[in-house]
This record gives C-alpha cells, structure tokens and sequence, in this order.
C-alpha cells in the first residue's frame, strides 16, 4: 500500500502532508477487509491502528490506563465535532465504567464516609 503525496497544486485545504511506505499485502489486505466494516479508507484503518499503538505504548501507563485511553479515544473518534458538552461528559463516564475507574472511585467515596461517621459519633 503506498499514498501518493500530497501535489502542491492540489485544490484542497488541507493540511496533511503524506509519505509512501511498504507494507505487506496481507496487512493492507487485514486493513482493507476491517476498513470497509469500520467505513474507514484502507489508510484511514491503519492509521488509527498506528494511534491505537501509540496509546497502548505510552510510557507509564498501565495495561488498564491504557485500555481507557482507548476507549475513550474510540468514542471521541465517533462523535462528530459539534458534539454536544454533554455527550463528551458521557463519554468520559462510559469510559471510566468500563475501565472499572468508576467502580473504584464509588468504593473509596463509600469507605471515606464511612470513616467521617465514625469520627463523628
């Protein structure tokens, strides 16, 4: 699979330069099989598999960090640009319960107010 560069006399605005590269063609043919599910240009597909990469590879996550970042990459990635506030707040709370993040924060709410009662009475 090679991209052809962007021209200089190219009508459009945008502002992605592209480069040629080799690849196998049973990794185009993976990428072209899953793009046309995703409705994802065969590049497209393996650009956001290169991203999914750099997230699962970023020093210092976790395994379980890095699932969430995914996660929550993939459903900002489906929302459209206009998105409501609201939608990217559900999204982020999606994200944090099917990390399990959420579970744990609700945990360690309950046990420091139980810890306040005690002190308390």
């Amino acid at each position: 699979m090679s991209a052809s560069p962007s021209s200089s006399s190219s009508s459009s605005s945008s502002s992605f330069s592209f480069s040629s590269i080799k690849l196998s063609s049973g990794w185009v043919s993976q990428a072209r099989d899953v793009a046309s599910s995703m409705r994802r240009s065969v590049a497209g597909q393996i650009g956001y598999w290169a991203t999914l990469a750099r997230i699962a590879e970023a020093p210092g996550l976790t395994v379980s960090e890095s699932r969430e970042a995914i996660a929550l990459y993939g459903v900002r990635q489906a929302a459209p640009a206009d998105a409501d506030p609201l939608d990217a707040l559900e999204a982020d709370f999606l994200a944090a319960e099917s990390s399990g993040r959420l579970a744990q924060a609700v945990r360690q709410t309950v046990q420091s107010n139980r810890r306040q009662v005690v002190k308390a009475a």
